[in-house]
């Protein structure tokens, strides 16, 4: 396999780099991460393909090492500090509360701040503080093409509103777009890194971040809302309040919940064409959707 051999520290910064093969994942050994190098790209040394990691699954945000569902066991633990060399091991059980507070169990080490890459934008955070939504990568990047498009069609920023902004998920991306975003987070420790993140990322200028309630903070109209929380549906009423013919609202939800859309909208005096997409698997038979509502 070929490779380049990278500082472990510097893994993370890399893997946005485009000479990474990203169908292959880094090895590790000791302090040196291996990164694989995509076909055309210069390697610096050549190793054998490595064994499959058959183990328990995992997710690194940064060089943490985070699990859901079951909590494993002493020796799953120990094969994903094997495999994957992460600095901590976090066991994350849910989130809770309208602030969506990470419920974790430490099994390896200590958490702390780590930076996060992803499609080119930097998410600061402490994984056992604030939650990270994994597996939401797609759904960044539509909304950041969404607004582009749209920019590039008008000729102007849009005006958008992130109800639920926790530490920029779709904040970076959508302001990365185009649009003039108006960020409201409720849980002070995910804003203050959503305004560290608004700022490393060079996007003050589009960015107007707040922290609060954001039924109190929703002001004037807006082209696009997103409501990237599973409890959206109950903040329609506020949300449609500040649209008007022609903005889009982006509503996500565990199953499908259309005809909720539909009589709030009505109940507004107003019509919408709604289409749904399947974000990613939540559970068995249930997916994590987005719908998105064309106000007409």
């Amino acid at each position: 396999m070929r490779v380049r051999a990278v500082p472990l520290e510097r893994l993370s910064a890399v893997m946005d780099e485009p000479w990474v093969d990203t169908n292959r994942r880094p090895y590790i050994r000791d302090e040196t991460a291996f990164v694989p190098v995509a076909e055309g790209y210069p390697c610096d040394r050549e190793i054998d393909e490595r064994r499959r990691y058959a183990g328990r699954g995992y997710q690194m945000v940064g060089d943490i090492a985070l699990t859901h569902g079951r909590v494993p066991t002493p020796e799953e633990t120990e094969a994903i500090h094997a495999w994957a060399r992460p600095s901590a091991i976090l066991h994350i059980a849910g989130y809770d509360g309208v602030m969506r507070t990470p419920a974790t169990v430490p099994l390896f080490g200590a958490s702390h701040d780590v930076t996060h890459h992803e499609a080119g934008l930097s998410y600061r955070l402490d994984p056992s503080r604030v939650m990270f939504a994994m597996g939401n990568r797609e759904e960044k990047m539509r909304i950041e093409a969404c607004v582009g498009s749209s920019v590039k069609k008008s000729g102007r920023a849009e005006r958008c509103a992130d109800m639920f902004a926790g530490i920029g998920y779709f904040t970076l991306p959508a302001a990365r777009g185009g649009a003039a975003v108006h960020a409201m987070e409720i849980n002070p420790a995910s804003f203050a890194y959503l305004q560290e993140n608004v700022r490393e990322n060079g996007l003050s200028a589009r960015v107007t971040p707040e922290c609060g309630d954001c039924r109190d903070l929703l002001a004037g109209v807006y082209d696009r809302v997103i409501m990237g929380h599973f409890a959206a549906q109950d903040f329609l009423p506020d949300a449609l309040s500040h649209v008007r013919r022609g903005s889009v609202l982006h509503v996500h939800s565990i199953g499908g919940i259309r005809s909720v859309i539909g009589t709030a909208c009505r109940e507004c005096g107003m019509e919408a064409e709604i289409s749904v997409r399947n974000v990613k698997k939540y559970a068995p038979g249930r997916w994590h959707m987005v719908h998105d509502v064309v106000i007409r």
